[in-house]
């Protein structure tokens, strides 16, 4: 493999997030089903938005979320998704080069806005995402930059990205210039319904181009069609190089072939917003990685760091990981 500028470049929505408090009665007098991320438009965004409380905009999208938590680790990352020239467009930009992130995309005037998620987040800290997706899923091949995904570790892509032909279809080279290049690909499956639309085709993508497979307990379920968590786990492990299950309190497990290792949890105080944790998870786990920590280490990473981001509202490190891992002794 030759010099890498980067350890991780992903792709994915460019999104920024409004962050409110509701309790599930809200969530179920709008019909919302608690913890998953939902497609809306403008009129229904707005009706959820007028009857919630106070709100707070940070911004977030799930693999934007994944390349700051490398940065915050210390890691080489990039990103690669659309943003409108607009104020949102111009928050997103501002916060992920803040945050050590490489981005370099234009701006694009004249058509959809930058996309956002208004996020409900309940008493225990559940989030219930309501999307309003913009320009970021227009994201298509033209968007992509072939020497950011040469030259990077690893290729990470987001499944939320899957809903536009056109995105798929950058996707698709994307995993080819890096298997050209001799990078690896990893992919998370993003959530349980977003897997539902796309079940095929993710099967199709991890047997044939991907190298470490990002879930979470539901969502690997859903891509096997299976009530049970050991035979969906037995299955992925047929079908990737590399597996990364998480679930939730009961920890997380990685399975390379026939060899598994069990991750146990990182306390934490008090749920707060569980926005971004499989985010940041996947964050600790690809620092850790491409560092060559092993599976074990790298996992621990993962753990401390969604940990981090379940103690406070949003879906960005409030502290630089590094720091927090260093202190911790897993680094």
């Amino acid at each position: 493999m030759s010099t890498s500028d980067y350890d991780v470049v992903a792709i994915g929505n460019a999104i920024v997030d409004i962050i409110g408090r509701c309790d599930d009665a809200y969530l179920a007098r709008h019909g919302c089903a608690k913890g998953s991320m939902s497609l809306v438009d403008a009129a229904r965004m707005a009706a959820l938005y007028d009857g919630m409380g106070p709100a707070t905009e940070i911004s977030g999208g799930s693999a934007a979320n994944t390349a700051v938590g490398v940065a915050s680790f210390g890691g080489r990352a990039a990103f690669i998704g659309k943003v409108a020239d607009d104020e949102f467009g111009r928050i997103f930009a501002h916060d992920i080069k803040a945050s050590k992130v490489a981005f370099d995309a234009k701006p694009v005037a004249g058509g959809n806005p930058t996309s956002r998620s208004l996020i409900l987040v309940t008493p225990d800290g559940e989030r219930t995402m309501n999307t309003l997706l913009g320009i970021s899923t227009e994201l298509d091949d033209t968007a992509l930059d072939p020497t950011k995904i040469e030259r990077s570790k690893v290729v990470y892509l987001e499944g939320y990205l899957f809903d536009r032909p056109e995105a798929k279809r950058a996707f698709e080279k994307a995993s080819a210039l890096a298997r050209k290049a001799g990078r690896q690909v990893a992919l998370t499956l993003s959530d349980g319904f977003c897997v539902d639309r796309h079940r095929a085709e993710f099967l199709t993508l991890i047997r044939s181009g991907v190298d470490i497979v990002f879930a979470n307990e539901n969502e690997i379920k859903s891509l096997y069609e299976t009530e049970s968590f050991d035979d969906a786990a037995r299955r992925i492990s047929q079908d990737a190089r590399l597996a990364v299950l998480t679930r939730s309190a009961k920890g997380s497990l990685v399975i390379d072939g026939e060899n598994s290792t069990t991750i146990g949890i990182e306390p934490v105080a008090k749920v707060v917003d569980t926005t971004g944790a499989g985010d940041l998870y996947a964050a600790g786990f690809l620092y850790g990685f491409t560092q060559g920590l092993g599976h074990a280490k790298s996992g621990r990473l993962a753990a401390i760091a969604a940990a981090e981001i379940i103690s406070h509202t949003g879906a960005r490190p409030e502290v630089p990981l590094a720091d927090l891992a260093r202190k911790k002794g897993a680094l």
